[in-house]
C-alpha cells in the first residue's frame, strides 16, 4: 500500500506534515492518522531530531578546521608543480606529429590506398603545414636566443666637493 502526502494530512487540519517537520513540533494525531502514523513510525525512529546549537557549532567549527586545513597544510602533487608545456615544446611535437604523417602516407601510398592525385594532394598540404610549423619554430628560436648587450659607456665619476 502506497501513501502520498495528501493520505496522511487531514483535511481542514490547520497543518501539514511538511510544516509539522520545518517547525520542529512533534507530529500528532491531528496531522497523520493513528494507522498511517503506525505504518510510517513502526519500523524506524522519526528522521528529523532537534539537534542541540552546541551541535551545530561544534560542526561549524570542525568544517572550518577542514577547510583550513585542506587549503594551507596539503600539499600539491609534483606534477601540479611541472612546468607546462612550451609554445616551442607544442611546435616540435607538431613537426614530429607532420613527419608521421608524411611516412605513413607514403606507406600507404605504396600499399595502394591511394591514388596518385590523392596522394599529391595531401603530400602538398602536409608538406605546406610542416614549412609553417618548422617557420614558427625559427621565430621562437630565434626570440630565445639571448643577444650580447651593447657596451655602455662608463659614467664620469663625480668629484668630491
Amino acid at each position: 500500500m502506497l501513501l502520498s502526502l495528501a493520505d496522511l494530512v487531514i483535511p481542514g487540519a490547520p497543518c501539514n506534515l511538511f510544516l509539522a517537520f520545518c517547525s520542529h513540533q512533534p507530529v500528532t494525531k491531528t496531522v497523520i492518522p493513528s494507522a498511517a502514523r503506525n505504518l510510517l513510525f513502526s519500523s524506524f525512529s522519526p528522521i528529523f531530531v532537534a539537534i542541540p546549537d552546541w551541535a551545530a557549532l561544534g560542526a561549524c567549527f570542525a568544517l572550518a578546521a577542514a577547510v583550513f586545513l585542506f587549503v594551507f597544510y596539503i600539499h600539491p602533487d609534483a606534477s601540479d608543480l611541472a612546468p607546462h608545456r612550451t609554445k616551442l615544446d607544442q611546435l616540435l611535437e607538431r613537426r614530429d606529429t607532420i613527419y608521421d604523417n608524411l611516412r605513413d602516407l607514403k606507406f600507404e601510398h605504396r600499399a595502394g590506398k591511394y591514388s596518385e592525385g590523392d596522394y599529391q594532394l595531401m603530400v602538398n598540404s602536409l608538406e605546406n603545414e610542416a614549412a609553417m610549423v618548422l617557420t614558427e619554430i625559427e621565430q621562437v628560436t630565434e626570440s630565445q636566443v639571448r643577444r650580447p648587450r651593447a657596451v655602455r659607456p662608463a659614467a664620469p665619476e663625480r668629484s668630491a666637493r
